[in-house]
C-alpha cells in the first residue's frame, strides 16, 4: 500500500505513513467518544427535565425556574453530573433561537403599533431609567463608564418568557397590567439590537484611537441597512413561499421551511456581526404577518420547549456554588435591590403614563427580574472585557435569584396591593356624588363595555364608565362618553362613580382578581345594588355569586347556548321554546351546563315547554313542491299535524285561508302546532323533501 502511494508521488516515509495513519485512528476514537458523551449529557438532561418541569407544572410555578434549579444541581460547579459544557451550551444557542422565533410570532408588527404608548413610551422609559440608575450606581463603585453603561443594558431587561407565562396562565394578558407588561417587555426585546450593536463600541472605547464617531456610524449602519434588506426581502418571498407549501399538502416540508427560516435568518444577522436571537426574532415577526403563523406556532412548540430548557440548565450551570456560599449575604442583599429598583422605575414609568397605583405596582413586580437576554449580553461581554471575574458571578448569581422570585412576586402582587392604603368616603360623599340616580356603572371600556355603552345610551338609560387605559379614556372623551379614570379596586373611585345610588353595575374587564375585590367593595357601599358580571370560564360561577354578584355570565357557556339555539332552530323547534330553554339555563346559574343535576320541577318546566303548541312560518320557494298548488290538495294537516293560520302574500295576510287558495312562490305560510309537526310540515313544504 506504501509503495503504491509512492508510485502516486506522495513523498513520505513509513513511519511518518504510521504516524499519519495512528493520528487518523486516535480521530475516529475521539469522534466516536463525543458522540457517546453528547448522547449521555443528552439523556441526562431528558431525564432530569421531565420531574422538574411535571413538579414545577403541579406547583402553578414557570417549569424554567426549575431548569435554573437543575443546571445549578447537575453543572459542573454544583454535583458535577455534567462536566462538559461546551455541547448544552451549543443546544442551548439553538433553544434561544427557537424561544425568540417563537416569541416574534407572538408579536406582529400590528401587536406593535397596538401597544402605542406602552410599547414607545411606557417601553422606552422604564429601559431609560433603568439604564441611567444602574450605571450610576456602578461609576459610584468605581467601576468605567463603558462597564456601567453594560451594566445598566444587563439591569434594564426583564425575562419575556417568565412573564408572559405567568400572566397566560393567571389570565391576565388582557388587563391593564398585563398590557402595559407586554408593551414594555416588547420593547425591550427590540432594543437589545441597539445594545448588542453598541457592545463592540463600549468594549473598544477604552483604546485610545480604536473607535472613531464615524466607525460607529458605519456599523450601526451596515446592521440596519442588512437588517431592513432582510426584512423585506422576506416579506416579499416567504408569504409566497408558504402559500405554496400549504397547497402541497405536505407536513414535512412545511415544517423544514420554516425551520430554514428561522436559522437561516438567524445565520444571516449573525454574518451581520449581530446575534443568532435576533435574527430567530425578526424570522418570527416577519412570519407573524402570515395567516399561517398559529400553525407555525403549534408545530415549533415542542422543539422549542426542549431547546429551551436546555438553555436555561445551561444558565444555571453558570452559577459558581462556592461563590454564592461565600457571598450569599451580599447576593441577597442585591437581589432585594435589584427587584426594589425594577419595580420602583417600572411603577414610576405607569404612574407618569397615568395608570393607577395597583396597575403601576403590579406591572413593576412583574418586571422586577433580570431577563434571558440579559445572560446572551453577558456571554458577549465577559469575551469582550466589558464583565469579568467576580463581577460576572454577582450578575449570574443575582440574575438566577431574581428570575427564582419572580414567579412569586408575581403572585403575592394582588395581595400586596390590597394592602395599599386609600381614602375612606365620608358621609358626605354619598350626597356629593348621587348627581345621578338608579344609573348603570360600567367597569371596563372594552368590547363590550362599548357595545353595552351604545344600547344604553339609546334606550336614554344613564351610565357612567370606570376605565384606566388612558388612550381609551381619550378616544371615548372625544365622543362624549362620560368616562371616569380611575380603579376599580378603590372604594373612593367607586364612590366618584355614584356606586352609592347606581342601580346596577357590571363588571366587562379581563382582570378576576381586580373584580373579585370591586364586589366586595360595591356590595358594603351599595347592598341592594345589582352586580352583574362577565367572566371567562365556567369554575369562577360559584365563587362570585358567593362574594355578591346576582348575576354571572361566563364565555364560556354563553358560546354554548348559542350553539345549541341555533341547532335548535335547525329542527325548527320555536323561538319561544328556546328562549324559555335559555332562561332556565342562565337562571339556574348554568347548572345544566356544568354537570349538575336538574331538580324534578325544572325538568317538568322544560318538559311542559317542549309539549306546548306554537306558531312557525315558511316562504315557499319557486321550486316548492307546494308552489301552484292549493291547500286542498297539499292535505298539510292530515299528512303533518299541523295548520295552516295564515298566508301572507304581497304584505298582506291572509288569515283562516280557504282550502282552495293556490300557493304561489314567495308566500310566506303561518302555521300552527307542536314542534315536531312544525318540522314535518316544513319538510314536506320545502325543495328537495318529501314530495306531497
Amino acid at each position: 500500500m506504501f509503495e503504491a502511494l509512492k508510485h502516486q508521488g506522495f513523498k513520505t516515509t513509513p513511519d511518518d505513513f504510521a504516524a499519519h495513519v495512528k493520528h487518523l485512528w486516535y480521530y475516529i476514537v475521539s469522534m466516536q467518544e463525543q458522540e457517546i458523551t453528547i448522547l449521555r449529557e443528552l439523556i441526562i438532561l431528558l431525564a432530569v427535565s421531565l420531574p422538574i418541569t411535571y413538579l414545577f407544572h403541579r406547583a402553578s410555578l414557570p417549569a424554567l425556574v426549575g431548569f435554573l434549579i437543575t443546571g445549578v444541581l447537575i453543572g459542573p460547579y454544583g454535583a458535577a453530573i455534567i462536566t462538559e459544557t461546551r455541547v448544552v451550551e451549543r443546544l442551548a444557542d439553538i433553544g434561544v433561537v427557537l424561544l425568540l422565533f417563537t416569541v416574534g410570532l407572538e408579536f406582529s408588527i400590528a401587536d406593535i403599533f397596538k401597544s402605542g404608548r406602552q410599547f414607545l413610551i411606557g417601553g422606552g422609559m422604564q429601559v431609560a431609567l433603568t439604564i441611567s440608575a444602574v450605571a450610576g450606581i456602578a461609576v459610584l463603585f468605581r467601576y468605567s463608564p463603558p462597564q456601567s453603561l453594560f451594566f445598566g443594558f444587563l439591569a434594564s431587561l426583564s425575562s419575556t418568557a417568565i412573564v408572559l407565562k405567568m400572566y397566560a396562565d393567571r389570565t391576565e394578558l388582557d388587563t391593564a397590567h398585563g398590557r402595559l407588561g407586554t408593551g414594555i417587555l416588547l420593547f425591550q426585546d427590540i432594543a437589545v439590537v441597539p445594545m448588542m450593536l453598541l457592545l463592540p463600541v463600549l468594549a473598544e472605547s477604552g483604546s485610545a484611537g480604536a473607535v472613531t464617531p464615524l466607525s460607529v456610524i458605519i456599523s450601526l449602519g451596515k446592521a440596519v441597512l442588512g437588517l431592513i434588506g432582510v426584512y423585506f426581502a422576506a416579506r416579499q418571498i416567504v408569504p409566497f413561499l408558504l402559500h405554496q407549501l400549504i397547497r402541497l399538502r405536505n407536513r414535512e416540508m412545511f415544517f423544514l421551511l420554516v425551520v430554514l427560516l428561522c436559522l437561516g435568518t438567524a445565520w444571516i444577522t449573525y454574518s451581520l456581526g449581530l446575534s443568532l436571537a435576533l435574527g430567530a426574532f425578526l424570522a418570527g415577526l416577519i412570519i407573524a404577518e402570515s395567516e399561517y403563523s398559529h400553525h407555525i406556532v403549534a408545530e415549533i412548540m415542542p422543539f422549542r420547549d426542549y431547546f429551551a430548557s436546555i438553555f436555561f440548565i445551561s444558565i444555571g450551570m453558570l452559577l459558581h456554588t462556592d461563590f454564592f456560599m461565600a457571598h450569599w449575604l451580599v447576593l441577597l442583599l442585591l437581589t432585594v435591590l435589584l427587584i426594589f429598583l425594577k419595580t420602583g422605575l417600572t411603577a414610576v414609568t405607569a404612574t407618569l403614563l397615568r395608570y393607577p397605583i395597583r396597575t403601576s405596582l403590579l406591572a413593576g413586580l412583574g418586571l422586577a427580574q433580570i431577563g434571558e437576554f440579559s445572560f446572551l449580553m453577558a456571554q458577549q461581554g465577559q469575551t469582550r472585557g466589558l464583565i469579568t471575574g467576580d463581577a460576572f458571578q454577582l450578575f449570574i448569581n443575582t440574575s438566577i435569584l431574581s428570575m427564582l422570585a419572580a414567579p412569586f412576586l408575581i403572585q403575592a402582587g394582588p395581595w400586596l396591593t390590597t394592602r395599599l392604603p386609600e381614602v375612606s368616603a365620608e358621609a358626605g360623599e354619598k350626597k356629593d356624588y348621587c348627581a345621578l340616580t338608579g344609573h348603570t356603572i360600567i367597569a371596563g371600556y372594552g368590547l363590550n363595555g362599548r357595545n353595552l355603552a351604545k344600547t344604553l345610551k339609546a334606550t336614554h338609560i344613564p351610565y357612567v364608565v370606570l376605565e384606566v387605559n388612558a388612550d381609551t379614556i381619550r378616544k371615548a372623551r372625544e365622543e362624549g362618553e362620560p368616562l371616569i379614570y380611575g380603579d376599580i379596586t378603590r372604594r373612593d373611585v367607586l364612590v366618584r362613580a355614584g356606586a352609592y345610588c347606581a342601580k346596577v353595575i357590571v363588571f366587562a374587564i379581563s382582570d378576576d382578581r381586580a373584580t373579585r375585590l370591586a364586589i366586595r367593595l360595591v356590595r358594603e357601599i351599595n347592598p341592594s345594588i345589582f352586580i352583574l358580571i362577565r367572566t371567562r370560564y365556567a369554575a369562577d360561577v360559584d365563587e362570585l355569586y358567593k362574594l355578591g354578584a346576582n348575576q354571572v355570565i361566563p364565555e364560556e357557556f354563553e358560546t354554548s347556548i348559542e350553539i345549541f339555539s341555533r341547532v335548535l332552530h335547525e329542527y325548527h323547534v320555536p323561538n319561544n321554546v328556546i328562549a324559555s330553554q335559555i332562561q332556565l339555563v342562565r337562571f339556574g346559574g348554568y347548572k345544566m351546563l356544568r354537570g349538575y343535576s336538574l331538580d324534578q320541577e325544572n325538568i317538568s318546566r322544560i318538559a311542559a315547554l317542549f309539549a306546548e303548541a306554537t306558531v312557525d312560518n315558511i316562504r315557499i320557494e319557486p321550486d316548492s313542491p307546494a308552489a301552484n298548488r292549493s291547500l286542498r290538495e297539499l292535505e298539510i294537516r292530515k299528512k303533518s299535524g299541523a295548520t295552516v293560520i295564515a298566508v301572507v302574500r304581497n304584505n298582506e295576510a291572509i288569515a283562516n285561508p280557504e282550502p282552495g287558495l293556490t300557493l304561489q312562490a314567495d308566500d310566506i305560510i303561518v302555521l300552527l302546532g307542536a314542534h315536531r309537526d312544525l318540522d314535518l310540515a316544513v319538510n314536506l313544504l320545502s325543495p328537495g323533501k318529501e314530495q306531497l
